[in-house]
């Protein structure tokens, strides 16, 4: 069979090849692939930037945003043969820690885990891909043409229930959220932002292509201009920052509503050099009981969350968010174009 490979930490090796097919241990699924995303990260580890092999290999199976058939399930898994199935990414650490021991191994605390497509396991980037019962999701059979947008679902499923979390603190009932950045993760969280009831402003900095119309979709509002220039006329009670653009990392930490939430997603490359006073910054966090949290990856209560926004969501919509779309054998040529106007390119299994 085929799979879409890396030899990590070296730019510029990704490759198809041909595999051996997978053999299920027991208790795992066999599965068909049917779609795989392709985000930031799969960049990352193409330009090699970090990605660690599975023990003993020299190259990593890409992909962790995945969709698949199952084609063989064990008796007493819950899943049979035809089943739309996503499949987790992250696995508990084998110590393990506190919040692994717990089911909470995106909370993991030693840096133990492990991740398909990223850290030590293979990724779902094949024809055919095996995993434990107990690490894959059923999906509604409706959802085949976009539940590869499961795991960036996950996220923001995460980010805006630890928001309601935290909101719990005291009274909380937000009226407006602001998501900055408008790719798949930004759109995904306006999503739910409107779903929740929110007014929701979405801020990036391209005026045109498909972007502003998913946000104007969503009954949302688009901006172009700074975060600043929105807290002048809105009180933002929720921000979720999915760009890690130094600039924004700073700005919403400072414009934020009194008693407001920010929640971080978006991983910065840490190069630029951004100037901050701390004592403002502080006196602000303090003055105004605002909370500003990082949040990553997902759990399998996210990805049971994630399928019900996802079955509840207009499909038009959703596949809205797919704007291109390439077979297996020119799934390489991804990470040598620019993204353009892109939100989120899937590779047909």
């Amino acid at each position: 069979m085929r799979a879409l490979m890396v030899t990590p930490m070296t730019a510029g090796s990704v490759t198809v090849d041909e595999v051996d097919p997978p053999v299920p241990e027991e208790g795992e699924l066999l599965v068909d692939g049917v779609a795989l995303g392709i985000c930031g990260t799969d960049k990352e580890i193409v330009d090699g930037e970090y990605g660690t092999a599975p023990p003993g290999h020299d190259r990593l199976v890409l992909g962790h945003e995945s969709l698949g058939r199952v084609r063989e399930a064990p008796p007493g898994s819950g899943f049979a043969p035809g089943d739309l199935v996503v499949g987790i990414v992250r696995r508990p650490d084998p110590v393990p820690c506190g919040p692994c021991a717990h089911g909470e191994f995106d909370m993991c605390r030693n840096g133990g885990f492990t991740e398909r497509g990223i850290k030590e396991i293979h990724g779902y980037g094949s024809e055919q891909w095996t995993v434990p019962a107990d690490y894959a999701v059923r999906l509604d059979p409706a959802l085949e043409e976009v539940g590869v947008l499961m795991e960036p679902t996950t996220i923001v499923a995460k980010a805006w229930e630890h928001v309601e979390s935290i909101g719990r603190r005291a009274w909380f009932e937000p009226r407006t959220a602001l998501v900055t950045g408008a790719g798949p993760i930004g759109l995904l969280a306006a999503l739910i932002g409107v779903r929740r009831g929110l007014d929701v402003h979405v801020l990036d900095r391209v005026g045109s292509g498909p972007k502003p119309d998913l946000v104007a979709a969503l009954g949302a509002t688009y901006h172009t201009g700074g975060v600043a220039e929105i807290a002048q006329e809105f009180a933002l009670d929720v921000i979720i920052e999915t760009t890690g653009a130094e600039a924004l990392v700073l700005d919403t930490a400072v414009h934020n509503a009194a008693d407001g939430i920010v929640c971080y997603v978006g991983l910065s490359a840490g190069r630029a050099r951004v100037e901050v006073s701390p004592g403002r910054l502080s006196r602000r966090l303090v003055l105004d009981n605002d909370v500003l949290f990082g949040s990553v990856n997902a759990n399998r209560r996210h990805y049971e969350l994630a399928a019900r926004h996802l079955a509840a969501a207009d499909r038009d919509w959703l596949r809205g968010l797919i704007t291109r779309r390439l077979p297996l054998d020119l799934a390489p040529r991804v990470f040598a174009e620019p993204a353009g106007d892109q939100v989120k390119v899937v590779i047909d299994l």
